[in-house]
């Protein structure tokens, strides 16, 4: 018996001083790495057969039932990065970058096809990791196995604090666990044969791909963590009828995503920015949004600079030109300038009555207006108003910012837009240290200002 530490001696060096011609190999581990295979590429070649079993459900198709299950969303993450770790595992970053994945892959996908077959657990049932190798004359066993990757074989550096591994030649172990193998590999209950699986995944690395296709998943790598972190209790609710408004049926198929896409951020962060170009409908969009919350009873408040005050009154008043009018919406539109005002009316509205700390839903046109908060000793200026009066006073606001012009001179020109969404206090907004949003918005507060760069 001798314990493997991964560090001074490596799983893979002893891998390759143990396969020989004609060795029989038994794993059962949670994942399988290409690039694991590449490091003992000329070992493996040698040997008779691998039989390599997924500890967990991968490659497995999905059964009816479980798309009612509660934990589908804690099922469905984890399956998907165990198969999409065949081409790489996200500590295998340094071997992908040198751009061999397709050469690598057509090797392995011919090796697998002579010499290996692969099968997966088919349930829920938890099941040990761990590696067998039968020599002529003699067989080790290896315990635990996580993966099968270039991290698990010593060659790549993962996030484990420890990796240790237990090497046992002695005949009473390593009998054991070939017991235990053959008994779980022959168990057609349990486990399926996912080998013509394994083998199409390998292949599509360097299989000939449309230019759609790979543009399609370079989106889904790009948006891959937005789309796990949707959830159906930040999703719209259909029974609140929006989807019959009038507004809704009018908007193209991408301003109903975003219309969509906004109220899941609106209802997760309290805000959100949308920042299409001019043109693109962003109005439109956002009365969508409006509506929604409309018709959940919420009241909403539209802050617009005064010229464009009449073509939102337009959509909530009784006019021959509202092409909403049976949507009745029902939301206050006031000006940037009414923000600094304390006495008069805007559109019929008494500014010193104003409950402003009322509003559930604040929609800011042309919102990069609000991107300065410089402070003054006499006075209190539009953004500070905003913040304090109607974002941090009375009810919880959530806030939609429109801006056709998202680029900013300053970072800190976007942390002020961003921080009307938390109302300013960054620790009450996001859940741990780690988050990107608060790691970039605590960076910002610590750099010094930045000059406005020349156009």
């Amino acid at each position: 018996m001798k314990i493997i530490d991964n560090t001074s001696q490596l799983l893979g060096d002893d891998l390759k001083e143990t396969l020989s011609r004609g060795s029989r190999v038994k794993i059962a581990a949670s994942c399988f790495s290409i690039y694991a295979y590449e490091a003992l590429k000329s070992e493996l070649s040698k040997i008779e057969s691998l039989q390599f079993i997924f500890t967990a459900p991968t490659f497995v198709p999905t059964e009816a039932t479980d798309k009612l299950r509660k934990e589908k969303r804690e099922f469905f993450i984890p399956k998907a990065g165990r198969e999409s770790s065949l081409y790489g595992s996200e500590f295998e970053i340094k071997l992908r970058n040198k751009l061999t994945q397709r050469a690598v892959a057509r090797e392995c996908a011919a090796w697998i096809r002579k010499k290996v077959r692969f099968k997966s657990n088919g349930t829920q049932a938890a099941m040990q990791p761990f590696a067998h190798v039968e020599t002529i004359g003699a067989a080790v066993a290896y315990m635990p196995i996580s993966g099968f990757t270039a991290v698990d074989l010593g060659y790549q550096k993962g996030n484990a604090v420890s990796n240790f591994v237990t090497r046992m030649d002695e005949p009473a172990h390593t009998s054991v666990y070939l017991q235990l193998f053959n008994q779980i590999w022959n168990d057609a209950d349990k486990l399926r044969d996912v080998t013509d699986a394994v083998c199409d995944h390998i292949e599509s690395v360097y299989q000939e791909n449309a230019p759609e296709r790979v543009y399609f998943l370079m989106l889904y790598n790009i948006f891959r963590e937005f789309l796990e972190d949707i959830d159906e209790d930040v999703l719209p609710n259909d029974l609140t009828g929006y989807r019959d408004s009038i507004v809704w049926n009018k908007l193209f198929n991408y301003q109903r995503d975003a219309a969509t896409g906004i109220i899941n951020k609106l209802e997760t962060y309290n805000g959100c920015i949308l920042a299409d170009s001019v043109g693109l409908g962003k109005t439109f969009t956002a009365l969508a949004v409006v509506k929604y919350y409309e018709l959940r009873n919420k009241s909403v408040l539209v802050l617009c600079p005064k010229k464009l005050a009449d073509n939102w009154r337009n959509y909530n008043s009784n006019l021959t030109t509202n092409i909403f009018a049976k949507d009745r919406f029902n939301y206050d539109v006031l000006c940037h300038t009414d923000l600094s005002r304390t006495s008069g009316e805007s559109f019929g509205i008494p500014l010193n009555r104003v409950n402003w700390g009322n509003y559930d839903l604040v929609v800011i046109d042309e919102s990069h207006n609000f991107r300065n908060n410089d402070v003054y000793k006499d006075r209190e200026t539009r953004y500070q108003k905003l913040m304090n009066k109607v974002i941090r006073a009375g009810v919880k606001t959530k806030v939609l910012m429109l801006s056709a012009t998202p680029v900013n001179n300053r970072f800190n020109d976007l942390r002020n837009q961003l921080a009307l969404a938390y109302e300013g206090q960054s620790d009450s907004r996001y859940r741990s240290r780690e988050d990107p949003q608060r790691l970039f918005l605590d960076r910002q507060e610590n750099e010094p200002p930045q000059r406005p760069r020349c156009r």
